[in-house]
């Protein structure tokens, strides 16, 4: 009998790997720099209303997770991924006709939908016994993608708009093109539990992890908050030109995506989830307050590194803690609900972000962002370790 592992590193995984790679950089490159900057620069739009835009998308994103699990379950993922990568495409493709402040973040809106997919589609393929390994090799990719995205795109923005924004449609075509290989089946085994006992058995699931879920949420507030103010906050407060800023994005994504791997093995080995949850939200509140700081190029550099290593640690143990949460043979719609729990905070912080800046300024953004994550440290630290470790037994049945 062959083992999941053989199908982890087999070519469907490549191609997912690959797909997910081009979607993560197309969203990194629209969500950090093309609307920020060419809805603040080109189309002469306020913060308020590009944080609007990005919520947007996170809404669209976030509202359908549940039922993109669930649908996951039950059809072919080359339909599923598919559909929604060409309702993405038609998003992005809107932006060129985005000059009102409404089709601005409708065409946010729409690219948003067809995002969750192919990331429910990983987390369902991943073995539970190399859970935070495996995951940390899919947020490398994840990673790159999204962190290399915002870099290109902001130094091609200095040259030619236009080009960049076609090259965005052409790889967004391209992901839609790709998923012509993927395979046919359905996520997982279909199963014959009624959807009603499915909901059932999640509730009582959800209502173990009780404890986590503020956390959940508002890590995502507090990260989420800064992308519609970042490309500014660099410009303005800190004194960067475009390229010292991708310098910044860049190490920072370096070392995040050189640690991902590393802290999943040690995370698997050690077993440890909270203390790196702690440790992991505790250096991301310091770092992001030292920035708020105003500091020089080289102590920015530096600080960018910290905070890339702190979110290495952070994002496999979070993500092995979140599995021991999921029933088997519902891993659709388990990681749809729980991906939509997330969402909550994606939703708000950019709304949050952009309201924030317009009135206090855009280092106001940074502190209150900073206070978020040191509280989810304290939080967690606080929690008792009996609530990191529940129901690892029943992931392996």
């Amino acid at each position: 009998m062959r083992t999941n592992q053989s199908v982890w590193f087999g070519a469907e995984m490549r191609l997912i790997s690959v797909i997910l790679f081009v979607v993560e950089f197309v969203r990194g490159a629209v969500l950090v720099s093309l609307l920020p900057i060419y809805g603040a620069k080109t189309l002469g739009l306020a913060p308020d209303v590009i944080g609007a835009a990005i919520s947007a998308h996170y809404i669209t994103d976030t509202l359908l997770k549940m039922a993109i699990g669930y649908l996951l379950d039950r059809f072919s993922v080359r339909i599923v991924v598919q559909a929604g990568l060409i309702v993405s495409l038609a998003g992005v493709y809107l932006l060129q006709f985005a000059e009102l402040p409404w089709v601005f973040i409708s065409a946010a809106a729409l690219y948003g939908i067809g995002m969750s997919p192919i990331w429910i589609v990983c987390l369902t393929r991943v073995t539970e016994e190399k859970r935070a390994t495996q995951m940390g090799f899919l947020y490398t990719i994840w990673m790159v993608g999204l962190g290399s995205g915002p870099i290109v795109c902001n130094i091609l923005l200095d040259y030619n708009v236009s080009f960049t924004y076609k090259l965005l449609v052409s790889m967004s075509a391209a992901a839609c093109l790709l998923t012509l290989f993927m395979s046919k089946e359905r996520a997982m085994t279909p199963n014959r539990i009624p959807l009603r006992m499915q909901l059932a058995i999640l509730k009582e699931r959800l209502g173990r992890m009780k404890l986590l879920l503020p956390g959940m949420i508002l890590q995502t507030t507090g990260a989420s908050m800064l992308v519609p103010i970042l490309p500014g906050f660099a410009n303005q407060e800190l004194g960067l030109s475009g390229t010292q800023y991708s310098i910044l994005l860049t190490a920072g994504g370096v070392c995040a995506a050189a640690g991902l791997m590393p802290m999943g093995r040690l995370s698997d080995k050690l077993s440890g989830k909270k203390w790196f949850l702690v440790a992991g939200f505790t250096i991301f509140a310091l770092g992001l307050y030292m920035l708020a700081s105003g500091l020089t190029f080289w102590y920015c550099l530096l600080i960018a590194a910290a905070l890339g290593l702190s979110y290495s640690a952070i994002l496999p143990a979070w993500n092995a803690l979140l599995a021991t949460y999921v029933p088997p043979k519902q891993e659709g719609l388990g990681w749809g609900i729980l991906s939509t729990f997330e969402g909550i905070g994606v939703m708000i912080g950019p709304v949050a972000g952009g309201l924030i800046a317009a009135w206090r300024g855009e280092s106001a953004v940074f502190w209150v962002s900073a206070v978020l994550f040191g509280l989810i440290g304290l939080f967690y630290f606080w929690l008792p370790n009996r609530v990191f470790q529940a129901n690892e037994k029943d992931t392996n049945k």
